[in-house]
């Protein structure tokens, strides 16, 4: 793994599904801090008590932070509709220089504790929004400099241990692993990756599917930005798993107890590390 950071994210154009809350939300600020232009997405328009963030609320952190940014609700299970904002936000800013796949369904059941509404839920959102979304932006990507596509997918993991908890959604999860690693031999002009977290991140995922335990357990979405923003200003190649933890070692940062929830507590291993 070698990365060569460019230094900034100004003025790239920069497309993240689920970007309402959690990973893609600080995803948004950390590039909006370079002055990039980010196009907000996700199905949350109006305030909900259990997850706070809509795409005008976080449209409007991105500004202040100092970038400029496009807030378009979205539904990735609708072709349609990714077409239209994929369209719109080349049109709006001229262009798309990244995507990053960060819209999740999870739902760790069982095979037999999986209905068919859950399991179509899980590969909509996850395997097939990222095919249809990097189907859409490649036209786009192909006329940029330095486009990266970024999936938040684990490393396939092929140990068996990883697939009986909850199969469907490993199946899920890994079709969009599988998704970026033929882009990258198919499209070798995008550099075409994939990052997924040490630990478990303090996402509403967590907060919602895990006890209160592991969420203490967990780091802060910024790490995970923090990693995303040394892979997208990097030259580093395609069909890369990167870990976030690795990725900032290489960049020379040490200190991640600055990324904990509890400073001290030791951390929940994410799924499919071993």
């Amino acid at each position: 793994m070698v990365l060569t950071p460019l230094n900034s994210l100004r003025d790239k154009v920069i497309f993240i599904t689920g970007s309402t809350r959690g990973i893609g939300r600080e995803i948004a600020l950390r590039a909006a801090r370079d002055g990039a232009k980010v196009a907000i997405t996700g199905k949350t328009v109006e305030a909900h008590d259990r997850l706070p963030g809509t795409i005008d609320t976080v449209a409007k952190e991105v500004m202040q932070a100092g970038g400029q940014a496009l807030s378009i609700q979205l539904d990735v299970r609708d072709e349609q509709a990714i077409t239209a904002a994929v369209a719109q936000t080349a049109a709006h800013f001229g262009g798309i220089d990244i995507l990053v796949n960060n819209a999740g369904a999870i739902s760790l059941t069982g095979t037999l504790a999986t209905s068919a509404r859950k399991l179509d839920l899980m590969w909509d959102v996850n395997m097939r929004a990222t095919f249809l979304m990097s189907q859409a932006c490649i036209p786009h990507l192909k006329l940029a400099v330095n486009p990266h596509i970024l999936t938040l997918s684990p490393p396939l993991n092929l140990d068996a241990g990883w697939f009986a908890p909850h199969l469907a959604y490993t199946m899920s999860k890994y079709g969009m692993s599988m998704c970026a690693l033929g882009l990258a031999q198919e499209f070798p002009e995008i550099s075409v990756n994939c990052l997924w977290p040490r630990s478990t991140i303090a996402t509403a995922a967590i907060e919602h599917n895990f006890s209160v335990e592991i969420l203490r357990a967990s780091r802060h979405p910024a790490i995970v930005a923090d990693a995303a923003w040394q892979i997208l200003t990097g030259e580093g190649g395609s069909g890369n798993f990167y870990v976030d933890e690795d990725v900032l070692r290489e960049a020379g940062i040490s200190d991640f107890e600055q990324y904990a929830v509890s400073p001290g507590t030791p951390l929940y291993r994410d799924l499919y590390l071993n």
